[in-house]
């Protein structure tokens, strides 16, 4: 198996609502496990990226939403060995439970710092004992368990502190555009036949929203799609089997999505206007071998960006990144040539950087509504040879270079963005 085969594969995770919710009942979950008793107190502190995401999004199986409501459920009813589908079997009296807790005053949430890179560290109190979970670089890389003040788990390699940690190079970024490009045109189909559970998980969430009643942007999607899910219509199929399970996601609906780089919104951007798109020009009963090689793309180039962005930062990575990777996907698809994915990526860098984050909320289908209008058109004007060329803006002389330039607009350029838009919610 190719080593990029391998990183698809092992970043390809089920996520169960937004991934923020999930991380946070999973580590509070976890601390819950270790104890026995009556719980007085559940303490949570988190980077600024996991608080604004988590803060008004939908959580599964409940009818409330937010940060405090995520960790007392991760208390009461979350099964930790389900990692980010750790809500999955959250009942009605969890639900009201829960809520006691918070009115109660027993969850406490805050912010511990400004920072992209993912933070949490919950500590849950008994009758009987105390245990604190520490996660960090990844939504479930637990890095240190204390109970009763003796430390029962540490990760050693998180131990690692100075240069060396902050040197290491992601695998993403050991290879270059033209050996991304070369590996997706030619990858055996049947080694990345597991992307296609991406496709089947994320059209069963689509599935539950327009089922749901409670999702009137997927309602209207469908409706402007000729009441059909798969129409004549790339860009509206696109549009409706795209954002139509962003909207179940944040909401909370029932049913997971396939998440990339640690985000159900970057997996289903990174895919399902692809599947659109492969549907309407290729038919139903097609071989998937391109649709599978163009979302290897996606997800590579969604990759690529995440990791000079951070995992969790100001700028929407679900448009940017993910966008950027499904754009580059749909050109494959189109036929593009090396040369003409460069284009792509041009394009979307000169047209969408900027969006930014303000949490994972109702708004993120909307976000990729926009994202998905500017892949269809980046991706046709570079099929034309047209774009924006890389002396412009925060463009760059090479396709890596511009992939930096995106990714570091958010890590290294938006943290004061990111105090203002948490300064925004609070006050609300």
């Amino acid at each position: 198996m190719h080593r990029l085969t391998e990183l698809i594969h092992s970043d390809m995770k089920p996520a169960f609502g937004v991934t923020e919710p999930g991380a946070i009942a999973f580590a509070v979950a976890t601390a819950r496990s270790y104890t026995e008793g009556e719980i007085k107190s559940v303490d949570v502190s988190l980077n600024s990226g996991m608080y604004k995401n988590a803060f008004t999004c939908g959580i599964p199986n409940s009818d409330y939403f937010g940060n405090l409501y995520a960790a007392a459920l991760g208390a009461v009813a979350a099964e930790a060995e389900l990692e980010l589908e750790s809500l999955t079997n959250v009942k009605p009296e969890d639900d009201a439970v829960a809520a006691k807790m918070v009115e109660d005053g027993k969850v406490k949430v805050t912010m511990s710092h400004i920072a992209s890179e993912i933070s949490i560290e919950a500590t849950v109190i008994t009758t009987e004992d105390e245990c604190t979970v520490s996660i960090k670089h990844s939504h479930t890389h637990i890095v240190s368990i204390v109970l009763n003040g003796k430390q029962i788990m540490s990760d050693e390699k998180d131990a690692v502190v100075g240069e060396t940690a902050e040197e290491e190079k992601p695998v993403i970024h050991e290879y270059t555009l033209h050996e991304i490009y070369e590996y997706a045109k030619n990858v055996d189909a049947e080694e990345i036949a597991f992307i296609r559970d991406a496709f089947k998980m994320n059209l069963e969430l689509l599935d539950e929203g327009l089922k749901s009643g409670k999702a009137p942007i997927a309602a209207q999607l469908y409706e402007e799609n000729g009441s059909e899910l798969i129409s004549a219509n790339a860009i509206k199929t696109a549009q409706l089997l795209c954002n139509g399970a962003i909207e179940a996601r944040v909401l909370g609906l029932s049913k997971p999505a396939m998440s990339i780089t640690g985000s159900g919104s970057h997996g289903i951007i990174a895919t399902m206007p692809l599947y659109a798109y492969h549907r309407i020009k290729f038919g139903a009963e097609a071989d998937d071998a391109e649709l599978l090689r163009a979302t290897a793309l996606s997800y590579l180039i969604t990759m690529f960006i995440k990791e000079y962005s951070g995992k969790l930062s100001a700028f929407c990575g679900c448009g940017i990144a993910a966008g950027t990777g499904m754009a580059c996907g749909l050109a494959l698809m189109m036929g593009a040539s090396e040369e003409q994915i460069e284009k792509v990526i041009l394009n979307m860098s000169a047209g969408i950087v900027g969006m930014v984050c303000d949490g994972g909320n109702h708004g993120c289908a909307m976000k990729g509504i926009v994202a998905t209008d500017a892949a269809f058109r980046s991706a046709a004007l570079a099929m034309k040879g047209v774009c924006i060329a890389g002396i412009h803006g925060i463009n760059g002389l090479t396709p890596e270079d511009t992939m930096r330039n995106m990714g570091i607009i958010a890590s290294e350029g938006m943290v004061q963005t990111e105090e203002v838009i948490l300064k925004i919610m609070e006050n609300k």
